[in-house]
């Protein structure tokens, strides 16, 4: 009986053997399938686009350079807006000082005196 498992053994190694040295046809042509990634390369992402995104798989997953250079391109766009955002409450927060001191420097006057 163990006689007959070796040689089972050693003739399914004999044709693994067979297989992977191209004795059973070849593989078929390799092309990219990838799809094209539908976010625009330059200018400002949009809602829509973080939407319709789609990553390509690969072998465990996706693509980790693609998404890695997705979320650094998000996270960049992010902190402009947030800086934006600053900028533009800091000078309402300006012009609103600038408002009430002017009104505080004048007496106001009343309609009809």
């Amino acid at each position: 009986m163990t006689w007959f498992f070796a040689v089972l053994v050693v003739l399914l190694m004999g044709a693994v053997a067979v297989v992977a040295a191209g004795a059973g046809g070849s593989m078929a042509e390799v092309y990219d399938d990838r799809p094209d990634s539908r976010v625009q390369a330059d200018g400002p992402l949009t809602a829509e686009d973080i939407r319709t995104v789609r990553f390509t798989t690969a072998l465990r997953g996706y693509r980790m350079s693609e998404v890695d250079a997705l979320l650094e391109r998000l996270a960049t766009e992010l902190d402009e807006a947030r800086a934006d955002a600053a900028r533009a409450d800091a000078a309402r927060a300006n012009v609103a000082r600038a408002n009430a001191a002017d009104r505080q420097g004048r007496p106001e006057t009343e309609e009809g005196h």
